[in-house]
């Protein structure tokens, strides 16, 4: 594999593991949430992380690497989803919500620096499409930390 490919493999396995945290941390936020709407919500952005992940496993596939499958407990604490559970534990939805948009901030910046990178026009754009997406849902969960805290 060309050195050019390992280095956007590389990035592309990044984004894989914050979108399986994220996939996961939304699926633990949509199951500790009563609320139908809320639930709904966090169960379309656990399958769009999902999604994400499927597409940029294939990316990584075509440029002759093995793609990242999993999330990972380390790194899980770094894109803010580590205290996912304890809120969920304790039915705390504005605590869930705040953990949501903490996970969000992370997978914003995840995406930002991923195209500052030097990547192939046909890999940035579909990591364009999906970074406009992680905006739309980390503003949605912002609006709804605000909401929850007054």
């Amino acid at each position: 594999m060309a050195e050019a490919n390992k280095q956007t493999a590389s990035i592309l396995n990044d984004l894989i593991e914050t979108c399986r945290d994220g996939q996961n941390g939304f699926r633990s936020a949509a199951e500790g949430v009563n609320d139908a709407e809320l639930k709904a919500l966090f169960n379309r952005y656990s399958a769009q992380r999902g999604e994400y992940a499927m597409e940029l496993q294939a990316l990584v596939s075509g440029l002759g690497g093995k793609p990242e499958t999993t999330g990972s407990a380390a790194g899980a604490l770094h894109r803010g989803w580590m205290d996912i559970k304890q809120a969920v534990m304790g039915k705390d939805v504005a605590a869930i919500v705040s953990e949501a948009e903490r996970g969000e901030d992370v997978a914003k910046e995840a995406y930002r620096k991923a195209l500052q990178e030097d990547l192939p026009a046909d890999i940035r754009t579909i990591v364009q499409k999906q970074y406009a997406g992680v905006l739309e849902a980390h503003d949605n969960v912002r609006r709804l930390e605000i909401q929850t805290h007054g």
